[in-house]
């Protein structure tokens, strides 16, 4: 693997990033204590006492198509077209953007001023989250939506994705909820190898070890809890390839076991 690219069978991972967000590790995790951080995960807190979960998208190639996953956050010093154009992305050849679900940070590229941001590409989103932010009484809050959302359909390039929808003959949906109502996670499977495109089902290494940690932007805890306890499980009993938005860059890794304590393994 080079820094940011890695294979699962014919399929090529590509990571890119939208840069980092900031919180108090108790903030973003309130089930955690700041005695957990400093003793287990130092290396994840700077110096101001801070973590920074980053913005993390994915350029996939698989059967012949480029596959944008994600669209990071677009915040005044957003870094995602420049890193696509420093990773040899290139935007205008992109067939595919699937979104993992339609939080701000996921979306936040899909259109650049007022126009798409990947001119040739449909846009697909999972239909139970589409169901549930486009309710009046939830859109009328959601700046996100109105902007990088509804465009999409409008100029009807936004394709909705029912349960195990398949993207491509080596990429199919899975309903992961919990984070918001219809989160979706994508398997990969290719020439006899099995990785696995993460979304929100975890935010942090920490989490592989401390799974019943929810961040605080799940918005329901139990059901996030419970898929995140079955989707690392089944990982790391495949021993899959993992790719993650929220994990330091790149993002890449397995769940794996150590003396007894399942951890990250960066690749």
């Amino acid at each position: 693997m080079t820094d940011f690219k890695t294979t699962v069978g014919n399929v090529e991972m590509v990571s890119l990033t939208d840069g980092q967000g900031a919180g108090p590790p108790t903030g973003v995790f309130p089930e955690s204590t700041d005695e957990i951080w400093r003793a287990e995960y130092p290396e994840l807190v700077d110096a101001e006492g801070m973590i920074h979960p980053r913005y993390g998208c994915l350029a996939v190639r698989s059967s012949g198509k480029l596959i944008i996953v994600d669209t990071g956050m677009q915040a005044p010093d957003g870094a995602l077209l420049n890193d696509m154009n420093a990773k040899g992305v290139d935007r205008d050849a992109v067939d595919l953007v699937v979104t993992t679900h339609l939080h701000p940070d996921h979306v936040g590229w899909n259109l650049t001023d007022g126009k798409p941001t990947f001119p040739k590409a449909r846009y697909l989103a999972p239909r139970t989250d589409w169901d549930y932010w486009t309710q009046p009484s939830v859109v009328e809050n959601a700046a996100h939506i109105q902007n990088q959302v509804l465009p999409l359909n409008e100029l009807n390039l936004l394709d909705l994705m029912d349960d195990d929808y398949q993207i491509t003959d080596e990429l199919q949906t899975l309903a992961t909820p919990g984070h918001t109502p219809g989160h979706i996670s994508i398997r990969v499977t290719s020439a006899g190898e099995r990785g696995f495109i993460l979304g929100d089902v975890a935010h942090s290494p920490a989490q592989a070890h401390y799974t019943d940690w929810n961040p605080a932007f799940d918005m329901d805890g139990a059901t996030a809890r419970q898929t995140r306890n079955r989707i690392v499980d089944k990982l790391e009993e495949e021993g899959a390839v993992v790719a993650t938005g929220h994990f330091p860059d790149p993002g890449f890794g397995r769940f794996v076991r150590q003396a007894g304590r399942r951890v990250w393994q960066v690749l």
